[in-house]
């Protein structure tokens, strides 16, 4: 604690400086401005009009403009906002955008927002006179009272900014090379590190319940009805738990006359037709099936959440009530985060049985950050539903089934389960997690079916079972009525998920494996469209290696576009997996470690998700297109194959496992002495590398969710938290 307290106080002093000193420099830069307007009141020009409450209308975009006299004294203007009237559609939350030019420079089209008085600060070229701009169309009502020059900005110390820039250090003192935790060992059963994952987990723990209880008070149904084009209804998911609760599989959402007899009804000159009378209401992405509207995405988060929350809110509310999507999302993130770091360390007490504390937390945010998490935190709509339903599952079932082998407890032999199962040359097996494990991963069949692939992983994760199984049921010395528990206790509970399943696909569109992906009413006639070949190699391509694309002004970050040479599914994404977390990249090495994972057992699960999420990759690009979250689909198992060479880089020669009846040196606090004693600074050199590596991705994924142009962007769903961040870097 000695030798730490000079270095806290030197982090705290440089925050200190950043905060007071780089970030209010427009403060001490305009000390010695005049503050002096030259007139009262601004020159406005034709497109304006001030009305009698105050607020400008534009009427001419061409010449929207307010115009003021500088003397030169400040760098600064400043907009006034005008008292906005209660309720109307005056733009007063939302960012207005605006261009200040001054005589000698055009100024760069930026947002401001009422509700962000730092935004409202403009840097501009000194000039004699200051133009103004109103970047919007006719028609707007914006709440500016005037805009002045010669200001000076004043004095801002942010809390934000001071916490995040404290987050920052934190991260760096822990993941530094010379890090008290890297000389602590991970030991699963100490009570002290498991408070220590509780308070990693609390900070998302505080942000998911602020978020739910935010959402709840402000959402509402999400229905925004076109009299000539689609009705875009986000709350799919609730349709369905209301229309189960009233004994229907089909939604209780109107459908047209014209629409129920068009002959095609998907067909897209049809759809035209239909919206130029008017009078055909067709909802934005539902499927429509035999005269009757519903949702092609899983029905086990329905019946989860949705269902129960409407049945339990009809106690006291007729009919119940609805549950936002977004907090469905927020809630199954946060167990999904619980489950990963359940997973991820289960993995690397076994996979690098000397791996220290410091290694564990940096694969856990690798695994985070690699599956996608971060997207599906900022885009809490319906789409985003089925992924985190399925990263939820699949991490708890493959965290079940590690758990259903016993663990090795060096100095103390095994811990066999109750009612364990178990066959000769094989470690036993715990069948009530061996078939919990499978129900939640047959779970995925109703939510994201292609996260069913990863029942494959039950293989290389129980193969040494499954060898002396056939082993023994071919020399006849294990009984066909005891070989069959373990087989069953799998192929049970997942039948026992899937068959209600199946049977309701069959209800709705005649066949168990048909979830309605065809009938979907999108941009183009899902029954007949096939992703074409020609952007097949591109889109495998953009998932893995899109190229960043860097900006002079904040996020400093931008999309990176994509040319297809025919027409396909695509959603603008910032990176590829790779560029966005290049840690991912030692995923590949993953196959050539065979060797070293030897001992451990875990080579074939490393590889097999490789190949897996390869194989994912290309299975997406094929039938879906190009979209941001469908990185989610493989971008967890990229991170599993990751895991091993990873930690093997970090601790060499800390990959063999530790022998039974051997003493264990974490209970002593005692690293393992092996190559890390030898080549000290090379290994330093290694861990900051990765830690550093890991950072710049962390900051990559905050970044991007001020990226304008992504779908949900951050400056239409909350522009005053946009406004706000921005301002502290364009001024």
């Amino acid at each position: 604690m000695r030798r730490s307290l000079p270095a806290m106080l030197v982090a705290l002093l440089a925050i200190l400086v950043i905060e007071c000193v780089a970030f209010n420099m427009p403060f001490w830069t305009t000390l010695g401005a005049s503050t002096d307007s030259a007139a009262a009141t601004n020159v406005m020009g034709d497109g304006l009009k001030r009305g009698e409450d105050g607020i400008l209308t534009v009427t001419d975009p061409t010449s929207a403009y307010m115009e003021v006299s500088a003397d030169g004294t400040s760098s600064y203007v400043r907009i006034e906002a005008a008292n906005t009237p209660e309720g109307g559609d005056v733009k007063a939350a939302n960012n207005v955008f605006v261009r200040a030019d001054t005589d000698s420079r055009t100024g760069e089209i930026t947002s401001v927002s009422t509700s962000a008085p730092r935004s409202l600060y403009l840097k501009v070229k000194p000039g004699s006179s200051v133009r103004l701009w109103i970047e919007e169309p006719v028609g707007s009502r914006i709440p500016f009272c005037a805009v002045r020059a010669n200001v000076r900005v004043p004095f801002e110390f942010s809390w934000l900014r001071v916490s995040i820039m404290a987050a920052v250090a934190l991260l760096v003192a822990l993941w530094r090379p010379g890090s008290a935790l890297w000389r602590i060992r991970l030991n699963p059963a100490s009570v002290r590190q498991r408070w220590a994952l509780v308070a990693f987990l609390a900070p998302l723990a505080i942000y998911t319940m602020v978020r739910i209880v935010g959402e709840f008070l402000v959402s509402g149904p999400l229905v925004f009805p076109n009299p000539h084009g689609y009705t875009y209804d986000f709350d799919q998911y609730d349709h369905v738990a209301q229309s189960l609760l009233n004994g229907r599989v089909w939604l209780d959402l109107p459908v047209s006359p014209e629409l129920a007899q068009a002959a095609n009804p998907h067909d897209i000159l049809v759809r035209g037709q239909l919206f130029e009378s008017g009078k055909t209401q067709i909802f934005w992405d539902y499927a429509f099936y035999g005269g009757h509207w519903y949702s092609y995405f899983g029905v086990v988060p329905v019946v989860l959440f949705f269902l129960p929350f409407r049945a339990i809110t009809s106690l006291w509310t007729p009919g119940g009530m609805l549950l936002p999507t977004s907090v469905c999302i927020l809630l199954m993130m946060f167990l999904f985060a619980v489950f990963a770091c359940l997973l991820v360390i289960r993995l690397t007490h076994r996979l690098c049985p000397n791996a220290s504390v410091a290694a564990t937390s940096i694969v856990i945010v690798m695994f985070l950050l690699g599956s996608n998490a971060s997207y599906l935190h900022f885009r809490l709509n319906f789409y985003s539903v089925p992924f985190a339903a399925s990263l939820m599952f699949t991490t708890l079932g493959l965290w079940l089934w590690l758990k259903a082998t016993p663990e090795r407890h060096p100095g103390r032999g095994e811990h066999v389960h109750v009612g364990s199962w178990s066959v000769a040359g094989a470690q036993p097996l715990s069948l009530r997690h061996l078939a919990a494990g499978a129900a939640c991963i047959a779970a995925n069949f109703g939510c994201r079916p292609t996260f069913a692939l990863s029942a494959l992983l039950c293989f290389p994760i129980f193969w040494p079972q499954i060898t002396s199984l056939l082993q023994g049921l071919k020399s006849r010395s294990l009984p066909p009525r005891r070989a069959l528990r373990a087989p069953a206790a799998v192929i049970i509970p997942a039948l026992i998920v899937v068959l209600p399943l199946m049977a309701y696909n069959v209800a709705r569109f005649g066949s168990p494996l048909d979830f309605g992906n065809d009938y979907q009413m999108t941009v183009t006639d899902m029954t007949r469209f096939v992703q074409p070949t020609a952007n097949f190699l591109p889109s495998v391509g953009a998932y893995l290696f899109l190229p960043l694309r860097f900006t002079s002004e904040f996020p400093f970050i931008g999309m990176t576009p994509m040319a297809f040479r025919e027409w396909g599914y695509y959603e603008p994404m910032a990176g590829g997996l790779f560029t966005t977390c290049p840690l991912l990249l030692l995923a590949l090495a993953a196959p050539f470690l065979r060797r070293r994972m030897h001992r451990s057992g875990y080579w074939g699960l490393a590889t097999c998700s490789l190949a897996l999420a390869m194989l994912l990759a290309v299975f997406d690009s094929h039938t879906a297109g190009l979209g941001w979250r469908y990185i989610c689909d493989f971008g967890w198992m990229m991170a599993i194959a990751a895991l091993a060479p990873m930690l093997y880089l970090m601790h060499p020669g800390g990959g063999d496992a530790i022998a039974a009846g051997a003493p264990d040196p974490s209970e002593r606090n005692e690293p393992r002495r092996d190559v890390t004693k030898r080549h000290p600074m090379a290994l330093a050199c290694v861990r900051g590398l990765v830690a550093a590596v890991l950072m710049a991705s962390i900051i990559l994924a905050v970044l991007a969710c001020f990226i304008p142009g992504r779908d949900d962007s951050l400056i239409n769903n909350n522009p005053v938290l946009y406004d706000t961040v921005v301002a502290w870097f364009r001024l």
